[in-house]
C-alpha cells in the first residue's frame, strides 16, 4: 500500500476510534493519558513513515501535515460546543440560562453565559467545561 493510502487508513478508521465522544471526555484527560494518545498517533506515523524514526514529534506532525491530536480535540470541543449554543439543538436546554443582553453589551468582555466553577477541573460537566473555556471563542 502507498504512504497516501495508509494515511487515508489512519485518518478514517484509526483516528476517530482515538476521537470517540471528545466533547464529553477530553476535558477530564490526565497528562499521562493524553501522552498516550499522542503516542499512539507518533507510533502510526512510524509505520506510514518509515524515514520519522528519531525525529521530535512535531517534526513527524509537520512531515505527515497532520496536528496533535490535543489541539484536535480542542478543536472539535469548541464545534460541539458552539453548535449546542443554538437554539435548534436537542441539546441547547442543557446550558444555563443566558445573560441578559442589555446589561452586559457595556462590559468590555461579554460572555453569553454565567461560568461555572467547581472544585476540581477533573470532575466537571462537559457543559461546565465549555461554558468556562470557549463562549469567549462563540460568534456572536
Amino acid at each position: 500500500m502507498s504512504t497516501d493510502q495508509l494515511f487515508l487508513y489512519y485518518k478514517t478508521v484509526i483516528r476517530p476510534v482515538l476521537e470517540y465522544c471528545i466533547p464529553v471526555w477530553h476535558y477530564a484527560l490526565t497528562n499521562a493519558q493524553t501522552e498516550q494518545l499522542e503516542g499512539l498517533q507518533k507510533r502510526a506515523i512510524h509505520i506510514i513513515l518509515n524515514f520519522t524514526h528519531g525525529m521530535p514529534y512535531m517534526s513527524m506532525l509537520f512531515v505527515a501535515n497532520l496536528g496533535t491530536l490535543a489541539s484536535r480535540r480542542d478543536d472539535i470541543s469548541h464545534k460541539f460546543f458552539e453548535g449546542i449554543t443554538q437554539p435548534s439543538s436537542c441539546l441547547h436546554q442543557l446550558l444555563p440560562p443566558q445573560k441578559d443582553h442589555s446589561l452586559t453589551s457595556r462590559l468590555r468582555t461579554y460572555e453569553k453565559f454565567q461560568r461555572v466553577f467547581t472544585c476540581t477541573k477533573r470532575y466537571c460537566s462537559f457543559i461546565q467545561c465549555g461554558i468556562n473555556n470557549y463562549q469567549e471563542r462563540l460568534t456572536n
